[in-house]
């Protein structure tokens, strides 16, 4: 049987702590996460023909990932705040199964990861899509959000498979 690593953000007693990154050096780091959002067809055209009442919802959405990015560690109590050095969201509908895929990258030179700052920003830019258009469609279902890779660091590279 293998040994399950050690979590980072608990201390010998089993208590609560933000991990000390200060011993740790910086390196560039980037992760990327997705997610997808699932709604009618209907609601999808409005969005793509830029119709909602609202306004550009992938613009805002762009905007509302971007935010979420840089306030992490006010939303995940034990995050390090970070000087990010690029954030970027993609969009990509797809008309087939009437949804769209968020896709966030997120980049700093630092002693400690990014892959909080994307999961939480493809979040927020889905929630903002959801947010936008639930007048239109309450039944849309966020779906699929994961960590797709991440580079960087002391463990080196993560791909998602």
């Amino acid at each position: 049987m293998t040994s399950s690593p050690a979590l980072t953000h608990f201390d010998n007693q089993g208590q609560a702590h933000m991990v000390d990154v200060a011993g740790k050096a910086a390196t560039h780091r980037i992760a990327v996460a997705q997610g997808r959002i699932v709604m009618n067809p209907a609601t999808l055209s409005i969005i793509l023909e830029g119709t909602a009442k609202k306004g550009d919802v992938l613009g805002i959405a762009r905007i509302a990932g971007i935010m979420a990015a840089k306030k992490t560690s006010d939303l995940i109590p034990l995050c390090h705040p970070l000087a990010l050095t690029r954030v970027a969201i993609d969009f990509q509908p797809q008309q087939d199964n009437s949804s769209i895929t968020c896709r966030a990258t997120v980049e700093t030179v630092g002693p400690t990861g990014v892959e909080m700052e994307a999961l939480t920003a493809v979040q927020v830019a889905l929630l903002t899509i959801y947010d936008m258009c639930k007048a239109a469609d309450r039944a849309m279902t966020i779906t699929d959000v994961k960590l797709l890779e991440k580079h960087g660091g002391k463990s080196g590279s993560f791909t998602n498979p």
